[in-house]
């Protein structure tokens, strides 16, 4: 039959199904109130689409979680009554800590020790002697816990202590972790390690599906006295020692009070994923203080207050004479945007360093949209060139650092779990500063004013930069 003999029939009833299910989903969207260009990037979507674009926002669209805010809510409150005096608010802060304590509930405290270990192999090799020394529990969270040499290494390191006796606790990513099976698992299980899977897939989650929930931390905390965290996976792909090509990157070990506030973040994320809050004796030894002034910065999706992007904006604002940025996925709001360049504006040194190559094409095209509206207000741009850059960094003149998992991007800052530590110490610093120095040495400056891109590349780094309330 042709179109022109069954339309005067069909046609109304299709267009009126259109339009009902625009106003239907156009409520549901406006509802969440998001930013308006986001809002109507959607709507704009779901008309043009109307099965594929449903599909679409329905598993990667951005979700409000009440309910997992409810449950992170109630995790804190189970622990409150056996946390030490000391793990709480505190009203003695400065300007940027406390805003970080307002948005985070985490007051700042001291670290006796922090120390900032350059890349996989050398965070692998502290991270097993701090497993070796452990005598009472260890406490590990990661985003990727692959099953190949690096994982095994780790795998065989903690079933050793589950076998002397230590108590370990283990939380995967249940997306970032998924290639772990059985067979590989079983050594650990046998050994009496506790497992736990964050977000696992389960079949009444294809009506709420948690793609973009995902837990990006890396913690582990030794015996409550040495902890790690910072941007390093447990995979061969961020280990140079067995990977020549292997993601360069930045960890932290630590020591002093701040154990305690990574320990508390481990176990808030434990009685999240397993609704058992741990009480064991032992998890809180006296934490002597420290020269270093220092603060953990937990943020996520339930939160509203997006934490590590509002403290990372307003130490940029803080900052005097330096604002020196690494990030693998570089994909900023308007706030961050106008941070970056308000202070280059102002006269300071400010330089953004992202890689040449990402493991992201998509991600990587969005970011050099923005390259020329910094480097026009003064941004120093570099492009790392020797393999991917999954360094996440930022120093802030000579004594203000904050490293982590966070990236700078939008699903850091507001659809993942990430964990980031700010620390006011020279020492650090320097330390961070020397390292950012070196990774300089081996990037490309992209200048202001440099001939235009092919028209191809230009038109496909737009493309990508309407993505970027996705990425």
């Amino acid at each position: 039959m042709a179109l022109s003999e069954w339309w005067p029939e069909l046609g109304p009833w299709l267009v009126g199904t259109w339009v009902l299910y625009l106003a239907v989903l156009a409520g549901w969207i406006v509802l969440q109130k998001r930013e308006p260009i986001a809002t109507l990037s959607w709507l704009l979507s779901l008309a043009a689409l109307p099965v594929l674009g449903l599909l679409i926002y329905h598993f990667f669209g951005p979700q409000r979680i009440v309910r997992q805010r409810r449950r992170r809510s109630l995790a804190r409150r189970g622990l409150q009554s056996a946390l030490p005096a000391d793990l709480h608010p505190s009203e003695d802060c400065a300007t940027v800590a406390r805003l970080a304590q307002a948005a985070t509930g985490y007051a700042p405290c001291t670290a006796t020790d922090a120390r900032l270990l350059v890349g996989g192999q050398a965070t692998l090799d502290a991270l097993l002697e701090a497993i070796a020394a452990a005598r009472h529990h260890l406490h590990v969270e990661y985003y990727i816990f692959e099953p190949d040499r690096t994982g095994t290494r780790v795998r065989d390191a903690l079933a050793a202590k589950a076998r002397e006796g230590v108590r370990v606790r283990l939380l995967l990513d249940a997306l970032g972790s998924g290639r772990l099976g059985r067979a590989f698992l079983a050594p650990l299980l046998e050994a009496g390690v506790e497992l736990a899977w964050f977000h696992p897939a389960r079949l009444r989650w294809l009506w709420r599906p948690r793609i973009n929930l995902r837990n990006h931390r890396k913690i582990v905390v030794a015996d409550g006295r040495v902890a790690f965290t910072g941007g390093i996976n447990v995979t061969d792909d961020e280990n140079e020692a067995v990977n020549p090509r292997a993601f360069h990157d930045l960890h932290l070990r630590l020591e002093g009070e701040i154990v305690r506030w990574l320990q508390l973040a481990f176990l808030e994320d434990w009685h999240y994923a397993t609704g058992v809050a741990p009480r064991d004796d032992g998890l809180w030894p006296p934490a002597p203080p420290g020269r270093m002034v220092a603060q953990a910065l937990p943020a996520g999706p339930d939160s509203p207050w997006e934490p590590v992007h509002r403290v990372k904006v307003e130490a940029i604002h803080q900052a005097n004479h330096r604002v020196w940025l690494v990030t693998p996925y570089f994909v900023p709001g308007e706030a961050a945007r106008m941070a970056l360049t308000s202070a280059a504006l102002r006269g300071l040194d400010v330089r953004v360093v992202v890689p040449a190559r990402s493991d992201s094409r998509v991600v990587s095209a969005a970011a050099r949209s923005y390259f020329d509206e910094l480097t026009a207000a003064g941004v120093r741009v570099f492009e790392y060139q020797p393999r991917m850059l999954h360094s996440k960094a930022l120093l802030v003149d000579d004594d203000t650092c904050i490293i982590g998992s966070a990236n700078f991007d939008h699903r850091s800052f507001r659809l993942n779990f990430e964990l980031s530590v700010l620390l006011h110490d020279a020492g650090v610093a320097a330390g961070l500063e020397a390292e950012l120095q070196a990774t300089l040495a081996h990037c490309r400056e992209v200048r202001a004013g440099s001939p235009p891109a092919p028209f191809l590349r230009r038109l496909g780094d737009a493309s990508a930069r309407l993505l970027s309330p996705l990425l």
